[in-house]
């Protein structure tokens, strides 16, 4: 005999109705919740409209123009967010990502294909909480206390599907005010993302945070080599400031070959925005490395050339005072993201005039 079956009858049946209860209170608290549909908020970190799928990096004709990686990659979602405003202080997020591949070897589910929420206080962006994704389908929920606006970071690794975000039906939920110009970073895996442990900690997040800017994220896995094709692409975006950071993908045949007509490039379509050349960031103070000193000769050929302003930010810093800040001596950890994020910040901040 269990120890149910000892139960008088009357306990037996408080426990039935508590039960119908409880599960009957999660219903209604569901169905009190209203959806939005993240489209219809305030999305950053689009450089173009007419993409493909809605939370894709490039435009759809960029397909079978740019590598097959590129492409690829750019249905990554890296650096887009959701930016919104709410009185709720219960907020509840369902996404969808694209892959079933959560996570890499050295790079965790929560910063391949979870999400970041963030809330403005008068201290600056803080930390809400992190979407921990565990299949193709997910949901999470917040408490970003008594704070209005927040912004969702999507997934860095991974594509993005859809996603809603859920508060009582008594609150409101809006879309955040639009900011200025992006700030538009050309790069490599580390550009993307790789390898922070959730997306708010991708040194193009935390640098947007600091200075308080938008971003478009052009980051892509291996396959950041200077194409003049993206070149192109780029000059499309109306920017505040484009910054190229591609050298770990380029050898130092290509950085000589491409570095200085993506430039004129750039220059020819956009005279007067700035561009900044970034070193490559590197461990045991190995600044600058070949691709580095190369990457100076041809800043300051371009200069002669009279291309104005013209940028660069040394690697020295960005990894931080030791060797603790990657996961394998390149991708950097948290800790060299928010290293090589303040490099840019102290390099950019007067360059944007804040």
């Amino acid at each position: 005999m269990t120890l149910v079956e000892t139960w008088p009858s009357w306990l037996l049946t408080l426990l039935v109705v508590l039960t119908a209860c409880l599960a009957t209170a999660g219903e209604a608290a569901e169905t009190e919740l209203k959806w939005v549909d993240a489209r219809t908020l305030t999305v950053e970190g689009k450089g173009w409209t007419d993409t493909e799928d809605f939370y894709d990096r490039l435009p759809a004709k960029a397909k079978g123009v740019v590598p097959e990686s590129v492409w690829g990659l750019s249905k990554h979602s890296a650096g887009l967010c959701v930016r919104f405003t709410t009185t709720s202080s219960v907020v509840r997020v369902k996404w969808e990502v694209t892959s079933e591949g959560l996570a890499m070897p050295h790079m965790p589910a929560t910063g391949v294909s979870g999400v970041d929420l963030y809330a403005r206080t008068d201290g600056g962006w803080c930390f809400v909480g992190n979407g921990r994704p565990a299949a193709v389908a997910n949901e999470a929920t917040f408490y970003p206390g008594p704070a209005s606006e927040l912004c969702l970071y999507l997934p860095l690794y991974n594509g993005t599907r859809s996603v809603q975000i859920g508060v009582p039906a008594d609150q409101t939920l809006s879309p955040a005010a639009p900011r200025g110009k992006p700030v538009v970073f050309y790069g490599t895996s580390i550009t993307q993302g790789g390898c922070a442990s959730r997306p708010g900690m991708a040194y193009t997040n935390i640098f947007g945070r600091k200075l308080g800017v938008p971003i478009v994220n052009l980051g892509f896995s291996g396959s950041g080599q200077g194409e003049p094709a993206l070149a192109e692409l780029m000059s499309e975006i109306d920017a505040a400031v484009y910054v190229l950071d591609p050298l770990w993908n380029m050898s130092l045949e290509l950085v000589q070959e491409r570095i200085a007509p993506f430039v004129r490039i750039l220059r020819a379509a956009r005279p007067d925005t700035p561009i900044v050349l970034a070193e490559d960031c590197t461990i045991r103070g190995n600044v600058p490395t070949a691709k580095g000193k190369l990457l100076r000769d041809i800043h300051a050929q371009l200069q002669q050339e009279g291309i104005g302003n013209l940028h660069f930010v040394s690697a020295d810093g960005m990894m931080g005072p030791s060797d603790e800040g990657t996961v394998d001596g390149c991708h950097p950890t948290d800790l060299g993201f928010m290293y090589q994020a303040e490099v840019f910040a102290v390099a950019l901040k007067p360059i944007l005039g804040l």
